[in-house]
């Protein structure tokens, strides 16, 4: 293939890349916004209205973030099975949670809601942590600081937030009450977990004392990761040059 030919493959790829995880950023900023400012509605419990609509805007913007991290894993894979084992699932997340965890209406009844949980985050965090593995490898290779790897590493680092966030949720479902407040299983808890992810990400307590040991002994390792990944980050795009223009 033709020098020229390479480069403008290489560049039509980065400019994909860079695409998909702007997009990602953006709906990550609006997951993290959103709730960390409204979730506090769903603290008093899920069943007034109000608390019906959060969770319906909250899953809607879950499910599109969901399946952008599909169409982000395409940039880094060529395995098709991959790529279709992981939308299969996505899909049978989205449709298990319209219909037995949509607020308006119960499709479905399960007997028990905790294992329905524990398998929907069970599913949801490899994908996350997947995807965040590949996205690392892809930002830290190539030759030239392109726009791609700044955006990448914003996806990641908010990413990392919001997996860890998934985790400790599985955490609280089976073991209730871990992160030391008692809040209702599904969206009230998960985004409540979300919120000391961040806390532990951003470097503060967040004022969570009474944590269960698991969950403080990983939200350690995932200060400790965060901060690592910053030096890493900046020691690695500040050390590549731009790229020649032609």
């Amino acid at each position: 293939m033709p020098i020229r030919l390479v480069d403008t493959v290489k560049f039509a790829l980065s400019l994909e890349k860079q695409r998909d995880y702007r997009n990602i950023v953006v709906v990550q900023v609006i997951i993290i916004v959103f709730g960390l400012t409204l979730t506090e509605f769903l603290l008093g419990g899920s069943r007034s209205d109000t608390a019906k609509a959060i969770i319906t805007i909250f899953s809607a913007f879950g499910v599109t973030y969901a399946f952008l991290l599909w169409d982000l894993l395409k940039n880094f894979t060529k395995s098709k099975l991959l790529i279709r084992l992981y939308f299969v699932i996505l899909i049978g997340i989205t449709l298990m949670g319209a219909l037995v965890e949509f607020p308006y209406y119960t499709i479905l009844e399960v007997s028990n809601r905790q294992l329905f949980l524990f398998m929907i985050h069970g599913f949801l965090f490899p994908i996350e942590v997947t995807v965040i593995a590949f996205a690392i490898y892809d930002i830290f290779s190539g030759d030239f600081l392109t726009p791609d790897k700044l955006w990448g590493a914003a996806c990641i680092f908010l990413m990392t937030g919001i997996s860890f966030g998934s985790l400790y949720d599985l955490i609280c479902i089976v073991r209730p009450g871990s992160l030391g407040k008692a809040i209702e299983s599904g969206l009230p808890n998960y985004a409540e977990c979300v919120t000391y992810s961040l806390s532990i990400l951003g470097g503060t307590d967040g004022g969570y004392p009474d944590v269960s040991r698991l969950i403080r002994n990983i939200s350690i390792l995932e200060s400790v990761w965060s901060n690592l990944f910053v030096v890493l980050i900046i020691g690695k795009l500040m050390g590549l040059p731009r790229p020649p223009r032609e």
